[in-house]
């Protein structure tokens, strides 16, 4: 067995409708329903036009700069699968550009997100297909290999496994394993209610902020009386 340079099968289930009934929750939302434990972390930026991103991720891990298997994996890609790169996080050459992102959209691709760079921002900025990736450079990639397809691949404090679900928006990406998908999806919703229900509050000027005080003593913090000077504390 080629350990680092093989393509594993699609095995993993469609999740279905339950994909879109996760379009267009905020990230954030989703992230804090899952303790906020999990992420691609702030390096993976969004670079099109806003679109939302929702779908199951085809993963892929690559040698830093090359991107032979990403092709691979688009020819294997079915409607709606988000392309997840393991790239290393280097940002010397580019693992996508302009042309891929063509390749893609035929094949109804939802997105990619890429920890390494990319090229052609100019043309993915007026893109409707997402993607997310550490960086930008203008150096090309190769196409070498070796890399593997259908792995588990890990992007800063985000593990993502085939068929897991990925959602990203302005904020950021998150994947959703595909067990936990299910059961997330009301406790999602439900922050995402809360949520509403606060602006609605605040912009009714009906929203109670004396939980601020309450929460400040409880951490120990002091309240000095009136008239008491940090300056006559100085050495």
């Amino acid at each position: 067995m080629s350990i680092g340079n093989r393509v594993f099968p699609r095995n993993w289930p469609s999740l279905g409708d339950l994909v879109e009934q996760y379009r267009g929750l905020p990230v954030a939302n989703i992230s804090d329903s899952m303790q906020r434990l999990s992420g691609g972390g702030s390096r993976l930026r969004p670079y099109h036009n806003g679109a939302y991103l929702c779908g199951q991720a085809l993963t892929v891990r690559v040698r830093p700069g090359d991107n032979l298997m990403v092709h691979q994996a688009i020819e294997m890609a079915q409607p709606g699968d988000v392309i997840v790169v393991e790239a290393g996080g280097d940002l010397t050459n580019s693992i996508i550009g302009e042309f891929i992102l063509a390749y893609a959209e035929r094949k109804s691709v939802a997105g990619f997100v890429i920890d390494g760079a990319i090229r052609d921002v100019a043309a993915i900025r007026q893109s409707n297909m997402p993607v997310f990736a550490a960086g930008v450079t203008h150096r090309g990639p190769y196409k070498a290999g070796p890399g593997e397809i259908n792995v588990p691949v890990i992007l800063g404090q985000m593990t993502v496994n085939p068929g897991d679900l990925i959602v990203g928006d302005d904020d950021g990406v998150l994947a959703i394993a595909a067990a936990d998908a299910t059961d997330l999806l009301p406790a999602a919703r439900k922050k995402h209610g809360a949520e509403q229900g606060s602006w609605d509050r605040i912009r009714a000027g009906k929203d109670d902020r004396s939980w601020v005080e309450a929460a400040v003593r409880a951490s120990g913090c002091v309240f000095m009386p009136a008239g008491a000077s940090a300056a006559g504390n100085a050495k």
